[in-house]
């Protein structure tokens, strides 16, 4: 399915972007930068915009969202802007009782532990929400007019993930509760997986649809599963989760060839960017590749040259600074982040982000020096050994 001609893909606005270039494996004369948490939680700005309004109810104001969203890309610099919201809002949307407890996460009203919960579960309708999700494609649409040729990226969180929160209850270490349903009851299983990665597919092609420039999925707890129950229990969801978004083109116009005497332009088909992350999932990298990804993010545990060799040395990584050294004195931050970038030339391109997301003390004024060092070394400058 085509975009729609004013989408900012289609236009041209952020087709040449560094970070759609680095996404489609052409690697940029700067490395592009943007970090995972970077709306919200460590600007004073951010904090003062939240004072009285509970997080989902943020998500869901247009006006807020936006704001919240441009807050970094205006501080920082970053070559993305990522829309502030939330993995659970499609879950809230189809009528889910969850909410974000503060020092917590997402809490849910009740836990979903049997087949006859699943199936109680799985009766809502997702495709009420092609009306709920409005708040969404209102705040991408702000948010794209103030951005410019700055790209936006989309973002929902993966079917395990959804699926852990609502077996387990909320946020667990271990998501036992979870592994045990996805073997003691397969077939349950199957359906809360299928029924998650609708409704967090919807929530994706909704924001792609109203103007974001790329689409991340975010695992954040399959680094719990084996490689075998991930490929058997989780893998085909995710599939179906990115194929909300596998199927949206558009057509970028290139100059005319060496053949070409008349002056007319080359066009070539290309599809929305998807970046694919999970947290501890380096033994999973390949597989999490290969459910439709064209870029994989890799956290802090792995070199970016190890995971590039994992994943064939064919595929783009974005990654994966430790969130951690941000609080180190600028020597230490500034060796770790030329290692990241050496071993990140080894794959066909690199987006340079964190290996998780930023911490909520995190010194804003460090983001901010960040991202002007690397724009200043550029993508193929020598780096320190």
């Amino acid at each position: 399915m085509n975009l729609e001609a004013q989408h900012p893909l289609a236009t041209g606005l952020t087709a040449d972007a560094r970070l759609i270039r680095a996404y489609q494996g052409t690697r940029p004369e700067v490395t592009p930068v943007w970090f995972m948490r970077q709306a919200g939680r460590s600007l004073p700005e951010y904090r003062s915009l939240r004072v009285g309004t509970r997080m989902l109810d943020a998500c869901l104001d247009p006006e807020m969202a936006s704001e919240i969203t441009l807050q970094p890309v205006r501080r920082h610099n970053v070559d993305a802007g990522i829309l502030f919201s939330d993995i659970v809002i499609p879950l809230k949307l189809v009528g889910v009782d969850v909410e974000i407890v503060a020092g917590m996460g997402p809490v849910l009203g009740k836990a979903v532990r049997t087949a006859k919960d699943v199936a109680e579960l799985t009766a809502l309708d997702p495709s009420v929400l092609d009306t709920s999700l409005a708040p969404i494609r209102q705040a991408v649409a702000r948010t794209i007019a103030e951005l410019g040729s700055t790209p936006l990226i989309g973002f929902a969180g993966a079917p395990f993930t959804l699926a852990a929160y609502l077996v387990e209850g909320g946020p667990s270490k271990d998501h036992i509760h979870a592994r045990t349903l996805m073997h003691a009851d397969p077939e349950a299983w199957a359906a809360l997986m299928a029924w998650t990665a609708e409704i967090t597919g919807r929530f994706l092609r909704a924001q792609v649809l109203a103007g974001a420039s790329a689409a991340q999925l975010f695992d954040s707890w399959a680094g719990a599963l084996s490689l075998d129950d991930y490929t058997r229990y989780v893998a085909p969801a995710s599939a179906a989760a990115i194929a909300h978004v596998r199927d949206l083109t558009y057509t970028e116009n290139g100059a005319p060839t060496d053949a070409d005497q008349t002056g007319e332009t080359t066009a070539t088909r290309r599809n929305v960017p998807v970046v694919h992350f999970g947290v501890g999932t380096g033994e999973l990298l390949k597989e999490m590749h290969g459910v439709g990804a064209d870029v994989v993010g890799v956290d802090y545990r792995v070199p970016l040259d190890e995971a590039n060799r994992r994943l064939g040395g064919m595929v783009p990584v974005q990654g994966n600074i430790d969130p951690a050294l941000l609080a180190a004195p600028w020597p230490v931050l500034e060796a770790h982040v030329l290692d990241v970038l050496e071993r990140g030339r080894t794959a066909p391109a690199h987006v340079l982000n964190l290996g998780h997301g930023v911490p909520p003390l995190t010194d804003p004024n460090v983001l901010t020096r960040l991202v002007s060092f690397v724009h200043e070394i550029g993508a193929s400058a020598p780096v320190a050994s």
